[in-house]
């Protein structure tokens, strides 16, 4: 999606519209290793329930063999507008896309 790198948008501080530069919000941190995804995938391969030896000893493939299957395409992007007067910043969610080309 093509996006302007200057735009007109409400500014709540100045409480007007005014001009706003575009950038695409960074976000920033990392799933972490037991998260609600990781742990479903532990238990489809035998780990961490039940008796046994857990699919710990050869009785399972490796997690790199496993397909990750309904994992999404795109990201959720978000815009940062950030007021020309002012200075102040807020985000503007834009939803799923695959690139964002700013022009």
């Amino acid at each position: 999606m093509k996006v302007p790198k200057i735009k007109k948008a409400y500014c709540k501080k100045c409480k007007e519209h005014t001009e706003h530069k575009v950038t695409e919000n960074k976000t920033t941190g990392k799933r972490g290793t037991l998260k609600k995804g990781s742990i479903a995938r532990s238990k489809a391969r035998g780990l961490g329930r039940g008796f046994g030896n857990l699919g710990k000893w050869g009785s399972k493939p490796a997690m790199s063999k496993f397909k990750r299957t309904g994992s999404k395409s795109s990201k959720k992007i978000a815009l940062k507008l950030t007021c020309q007067d002012c200075k102040k910043s807020s985000i503007q969610s834009i939803g799923r896309l695959k690139k964002v080309e700013f022009e």
